[in-house]
């Protein structure tokens, strides 16, 4: 069972990554939104929400500056346990579409941030729901296009990010 999703994993990797290999307008723009949301992106959202939003924003930034601290030292952890190798050093057919940030694969920090900081947004201003889903899940597509990440890393990344958003909201709403 474990060898027919590695193998799985592996395949879908692969046809993304194709993707990329075969249309050439594909990297440049997955490799932008990757490197937004390597940080760049919610960076800036984390300084645009109080001017926009005043003390409201302020409350939303902090919150997610603290899980995405937190984020940081949860995936940092998993990926030395593991030690998972990224796709394109495990792969020939697969191409590097942007630089790695380290050499493990599992899981996504990219999506895990990507997902629990869109959570914790949404969760202070609904309005920004569709803007943020939208940019997360191209983060999330970025990772395997790019040859970074298997499918399984994004997903398990996506599911972190969410527990982490909905622990912190659970335990901000006292329980």
């Amino acid at each position: 069972m474990m060898r027919q999703l590695v193998r799985y994993d592996l395949t879908v990797c692969l046809h993304m990554n194709r993707i990329m290999q075969r249309y050439h307008p594909v990297r440049p723009f997955f490799a932008l939104v990757s490197r937004l949301g390597d940080g760049v992106f919610w960076y800036g959202l984390m300084a645009i929400l109080p001017l926009l939003y005043g003390s409201a924003g302020l409350v939303a930034s902090i919150h997610m500056l603290v899980i995405a601290g937190l984020g940081v030292l949860v995936y940092a952890v998993i990926k030395k346990a593991t030690g998972r190798p990224r796709p394109y050093s495990v792969e020939d057919a697969i191409t590097l579409g942007a630089p790695p940030l380290d050499q493990y694969s599992f899981p996504s920090g990219h999506t895990l941030h990507a997902v629990s900081l869109t959570l914790v947004a949404v969760h202070y201003f609904p309005a920004l729901f569709w803007p943020l889903a939208c940019f997360a899940t191209l983060v999330a597509a970025s990772r395997v296009v790019l040859g970074l990440h298997y499918p399984t890393d994004v997903l398990c990344g996506a599911t972190i990010g969410a527990g982490l958003a909905y622990g912190s909201l659970t335990l901000l709403a006292g329980g």
